[in-house]
């Protein structure tokens, strides 16, 4: 059974917007080979509260997703590998 799921994740803008975009695309294909993307939308950057990985500001990007029970799991395994990520949170989307 297919579930709705939300994605928050901040990126380091560092690389430079065009890698923060292309970022932003493979999160999406990763999420559409198991699921739909219902809605993707880049809140900007914003200064962080404290310093990750030597970075000061993040890219906020929440994506909302249908996917069945398991694919979670794996899309924060993936998350987790993928450079540029500094941080995330996959949450189920109330019942």
């Amino acid at each position: 059974m297919a579930n709705q799921y939300q994605l928050v994740a901040v990126l380091n803008p560092a690389a430079g917007e065009e890698a923060v975009n292309a970022l932003i695309e493979s999160i999406q294909a990763k999420i559409a080979q198991a699921g739909t993307v219902d809605s993707l939308d880049n809140l900007g950057t914003k200064k962080l509260a404290y310093e990750i990985d030597d970075a000061k500001e993040g890219t906020y990007i929440k994506v909302l997703f249908t996917a069945e029970g398991e694919f979670p799991r794996e899309l924060e395994r993936v998350l987790k590998i993928t450079s540029g990520v500094l941080r995330f949170l996959v949450v189920r989307v109330g019942e």
